[in-house]
């Protein structure tokens, strides 16, 4: 969904409870009594950050806690698996509001579990998706085949000897931007339509599931 102005973060943020707002990175707001969470050491948000956040929402008493998250790209994986784990099983009045420039460095996994808001003169979306050739063309034909075809694909994406895993989640998680992109530029549902299919099986293979049989049981 498209916002027009940075000074209506507060409002839409108080209605969700994880929410994601691509702005550009010298885009100020304010959100009172909000907790923010920014990089300090080695330049990333860790995860004794994220402990010491859900230590203090833990043990106080409040109306609605906001934590801001920015920009949300830069957590550590260890920060990332803490902050799915509360979005997994929400905490009541505490809204956790995600800020990026690049909704393409944020991990389909937490996508999937938000709502995400661009502001409507942002031009990250007309950007190019920078990743390999080959992953890029993987993950356009996943996209667009038809039930007949994914099985050779999905054949194609699993025949990589090494990092098999590493490289199914990187041609997964193109696929995924492409259709973010095409969603909110187009506004057609017919990409909105694929993307819980694809979140599926991002999180199947990110959690050791089998990739091939992840695939097929997700995108067939």
């Amino acid at each position: 969904m498209f916002f027009d102005e940075v000074s209506e973060i507060p409002a839409i943020a108080k209605k969700c409870g994880t929410s994601i707002f691509v702005i550009p990175d010298n885009a100020d707001f304010c959100i009172k009594n909000a907790i923010v969470l920014s990089p300090e050491q080695k330049s990333v948000i860790s995860i004794d950050q994220v402990r010491e956040i859900f230590h203090i929402i833990n043990n106080r008493q409040f109306d609605d806690q906001y934590i801001i998250i920015r920009p949300a790209d830069k957590m550590s994986d260890a920060a990332y698996n803490a902050i799915l784990k509360s979005l997994e099983e929400p905490i009541d009045k505490v809204h956790f509001v995600l800020v990026t420039e690049n909704i393409s460095k944020i991990l389909p996994t937490v996508l999937s579990r938000a709502s995400i808001y661009i502001l409507r003169n942002k031009d990250c979306l007309s950007s190019e998706i920078r990743v390999d050739d080959k992953v890029k063309d993987l993950a356009k034909r996943l996209l667009v085949a038809k039930p007949a075809e994914l099985v050779a694909i999905i054949d194609d994406v699993a025949r990589k000897k090494d990092g098999v895993r590493e490289y199914s989640l990187s041609i997964v998680g193109t696929s995924i931007e492409m259709l973010y992109k095409s969603y909110f530029l187009t506004s057609k549902a017919v990409f909105l339509a694929k993307l819980p299919k694809f979140l599926a099986a991002y999180e199947g293979i990110s959690r050791n599931g089998h990739v091939k049989l992840q695939l097929l049981a997700n995108l067939c």
